[in-house]
């Protein structure tokens, strides 16, 4: 199973004193060289962490995957069509939440990714769409064009209770097997760690797991390239 690390948070950090240090690029590199199969970065409207300059030096510099993760809006559509990365992920976004709180309404807005993934695809960039564990909104990312799904894992990470954690892990199943038998490229992420990742790493499809919070804040004690390995090693 593939890991692509979101480095949001170096950029958070960085923007903290609103310098250059640290640098998101060079933690890109420290985590393909630990072992990272691509690297994640969200392209927020507010631009509260990642900047325009970073993606585009990211593009320059990734050699493995650069995964960049936006709204549906027109502005960051040409930003990803003048970047080109090797994949976009749309989520949805609102303006004062801490992070992503949960997937897009893919049949809700099925009008404007349909038009969004198109024009992205137009530009040989893999299209993604983040979504909540549910067969409905799989069968929707296939109907408006996306070649891949990342399955929101956040309801299994953050189960109270045995049989919570069970039945949010079933519905992330549920929803990989669907997205497969769709020819679907399939991954998943959000509030996944070093403690509750091995279920998930587990489930035959998944592709890769886009991990970033966590592995930041091992990084801190340990050196990021040391957790990135570690995760690595969790998840092979």
């Amino acid at each position: 199973m593939k890991l692509g690390v979101n480095i949001d948070h170096v950029a958070t950090l960085r923007q903290a004193r609103k310098g250059i240090e640290p640098d998101p690029v060079h933690a890109a590199v420290l985590c393909e060289m630990a072992g990272a199969d691509g690297i994640t970065v969200h392209l927020r409207a507010d631009r509260r962490h990642i900047q325009e300059r970073d993606v585009e030096l990211l593009k320059k510099t990734v050699a493995t995957r650069l995964n960049i993760e936006m709204s549906a809006a027109s502005e960051m559509v040409e930003v990803a069509a003048a970047v080109q990365p090797w994949q976009v992920t749309l989520v949805p976004e609102k303006p004062n939440e801490v992070t992503t709180e949960g997937g897009l309404d893919v049949v809700l807005n099925a009008a404007l990714l349909r038009q969004v993934v198109s024009r992205l695809r137009g530009h040989n960039i893999r299209v993604s769409i983040f979504i909540d564990p549910s067969t409905e909104n799989v069968r929707a990312v296939h109907k408006v064009g996306a070649q891949a799904v990342e399955i929101n894992t956040n309801a299994y990470a953050v189960a109270r209770s045995e049989t919570e954690r069970r039945e949010a892990l079933r519905a992330v199943e549920e929803a990989v097997r669907l997205a497969g038998k769709l020819d679907l490229a399939v991954l998943a992420g959000h509030a996944l760690n070093y403690r509750n990742v091995a279920p998930i790493s587990r489930i035959d499809m998944i592709e890769e797991l886009n991990i970033g919070h966590a592995i930041i804040a091992r990084a801190v004690f340990v050196g990021l390239e040391r957790a990135v390995a570690e995760m690595k090693a969790l998840i092979a």
